[in-house]
């Protein structure tokens, strides 16, 4: 009964910032690998950021230096702090967790007006 609930989605403006959280239960994140993906209107889902089991991040290319992705597992989350936004980072931004298959939330908005 994994569930993953992602929130702190919203409207900004280009330049500003957001940190958006996926809380898991019916799991420990605790060592888990576990991902941020997005997908823009009439776009394909895409790879934002990667947290693997022992800790190591990746950032993709086009979001390196001013996306960050971290874990804590005292709040049993992971994170996406997202800065210097801009318009084509407009996107619902899903967290996923890999347990044997791979489960995900139900995405947050996040819209950047310019």
């Amino acid at each position: 009964q994994v569930q993953l609930v992602e929130s702190g989605g919203g409207l900004v403006q280009a330049g500003g910032s957001l940190r958006l959280s996926c809380v898991a239960s019916g799991i420990s994140v605790r060592a888990k690998a576990m991902a941020w993906y997005r997908q823009a209107p009439g776009k394909q889902r895409e790879l934002a950021a990667e947290i693997t089991g022992d800790g190591s991040t990746n950032i993709v290319d086009s979001m390196q230096g001013r996306f960050t992705i971290s874990r804590d597992d005292a709040k049993n989350a992971v994170y996406l702090q997202m800065n210097s936004l801009k318009p084509e980072d407009t996107a619902v931004y899903y967290c996923n967790l890999w347990y044997g298959s791979l489960y995900w939330g139900e995405g947050t908005l996040v819209t950047v007006s310019s």
